[in-house]
């Protein structure tokens, strides 16, 4: 037994002597995993005090589910969700298809320069900051833009488009932006999961005179599908994270009714106006719900089909 232990100590030393920059970067990642991922989740508890930042959390300023009641008690509260729901649901179904329809139609393409030109433009908006993306999108629309200018030319309208005034534009918009931003960069996993199928299959489907859209629909899309699953079960645990800055650079007063989200709403009410409380409150929530969302997304990925995270 003592010569089986020592042995097994031997082992262990050999590989660790083999293996010890490999081990240093684990245990760098395990220290920053830590400190940056676990120690913060103390922070959830600030949810249930009334915190004053530079005083100490004491029982007697325990309040409870009062930040929460106080979220779904606002006058505000629809109008918030509905907003966040809509642009989240518009996300989920024309934002997520988009990359797949260009991931296919960019494998269409013969290899070449023109292929490489197309790729590198639809990655380029990916890298542009969400600032820069306003301050053009607010240059073409507003009513002396280039937008109205060529839709009055070409006698579509007869006078200025409102499309940074009204509300009732502010959701295709925010939708538009987001898709021509993010569409190049979400194709590339559909591309890499593309590149990596069989192309025997293809050889044996020309023999059987398949055509192309039938390639696509009986060897692309079946052979991608456990990536567009994977996928599709992450983003709805995102769904109520819809990001702030968009909304507050895009946004008009006039518009508010419909560009308030829950992200807007925490970080007007709880970081500009000091109640930290509630914004981790509300923030603590939308984890939940999103965690909540994501196994059941996968559950049922498990039941109607072969398909999930775990």
């Amino acid at each position: 037994m003592q010569n089986v232990q020592k042995k097994a100590r031997k082992t262990l030393l050999q590989r660790w002597q083999s293996e010890k920059e490999l081990w240093f970067w684990t245990f760098l990642f395990i220290v920053f995993w830590v400190i940056f991922f676990i120690v913060p989740i103390y922070g959830i508890t600030y949810a249930f005090f009334d915190y004053t930042p530079g005083r100490q959390l004491t029982w007697d300023r325990f309040v409870g589910f009062k930040h929460f009641e106080a979220f779904f008690k606002s006058r505000d509260t629809i109008k918030i969700i509905r907003n966040t729901l809509v642009l989240s649901g518009l996300n989920m179904t024309v934002g997520f298809v988009m990359p797949i329809i260009l991931a296919l139609l960019l494998d269409e393409l013969r290899q070449g320069p023109f292929k490489k030109i197309v790729q590198t433009i639809s990655y380029l908006p990916y890298f542009i900051s969400w600032v820069v993306v306003a301050s053009l999108a607010i240059s073409l629309l507003n009513s002396e833009g280039v937008v109205n200018e060529v839709l009055m030319k070409l006698g579509f309208v007869d006078k200025p488009v409102p499309f940074l005034t009204e509300g009732k534009y502010f959701w295709g918009l925010r939708t538009f932006l987001d898709i021509w931003k993010g569409l190049g960069w979400n194709t590339i996993l559909y591309m890499s999961a593309i590149a990596g199928i069989d192309q025997s299959l293809y050889e044996a489907g020309a023999v059987d005179g398949i055509t192309r859209w039938g390639c696509v629909k009986y060897i692309t899309l079946p052979s991608i599908m456990p990536t567009i699953v994977l996928l599709f079960i992450l983003s709805i645990g995102n769904l109520l994270n819809l990001g702030y800055e968009q909304n507050l650079l895009l946004g008009q007063p006039t518009t508010r009714d419909y560009w308030e989200i829950i992200d807007t709403y925490v970080y007007r009410y709880g970081i500009q106006k000091g109640r930290y409380s509630f914004s981790i409150a509300i923030s603590l929530m939308k984890s939940l719900i999103g965690l909540a969302l994501v196994f059941s997304a996968n559950t049922l990925a498990k039941r109607h089909s072969e398909y999930s995270i775990m």
